[in-house]
């Protein structure tokens, strides 16, 4: 009788237990993939200002990278940037060399059409797409740092 109580005992408090632990199963996909954007960083590079991305976007996503501070880097150039980029051979080898750790880099195509440039960026191994991505980044919850 005292092994049955026992038991019976235990096995409430088990399923009690095991009940204060348990989410729902849209909690745990919504934790999840706020686990997984905190991890990603988009970087919107918009500047034509040389030094911003050399001395900003380039050495910070290069450090990043190497050093495994985010599993995902995505640079974004928009706008003026692609100008300057199509016209600098730094700044092309530059991403290169992000693109060879494995920084990805993307362009607007809409800008890139404007500026006349959306080859020369696309030989550079840009992905160069029409940027819907952006605001599906921003409500998807990854962290964007705009330059």
């Amino acid at each position: 009788m005292k092994n049955s109580f026992l038991r019976v005992l235990s096995l409430l408090f088990i399923i009690v237990l095991s009940s204060c632990n348990q989410q729902p199963a849209e909690e745990i996909k919504s934790d999840q993939t706020a686990v997984d954007e905190s991890d990603k960083l988009v970087i919107l590079w918009t500047s034509r200002d040389r030094e911003v991305a050399l001395n900003m976007i380039f050495m910070y996503s290069n450090y990043q990278k190497r050093n495994g501070y985010w599993d995902d880097i995505t640079i974004v150039v928009w706008g003026p940037s692609q100008k300057l980029l199509s016209e600098d051979k730094e700044l092309q080898e530059n991403v290169k060399q992000l693109l060879s750790i494995g920084v990805t880099v993307k362009a607007c195509k809409a800008c890139s059409d404007k500026y006349g440039v959306s080859k020369q960026l696309a030989d550079l191994g840009v992905t160069v797409k029409y940027m819907q991505e952006l605001t599906e980044y921003i409500k998807g919850g990854r962290n964007v740092l705009a330059l």
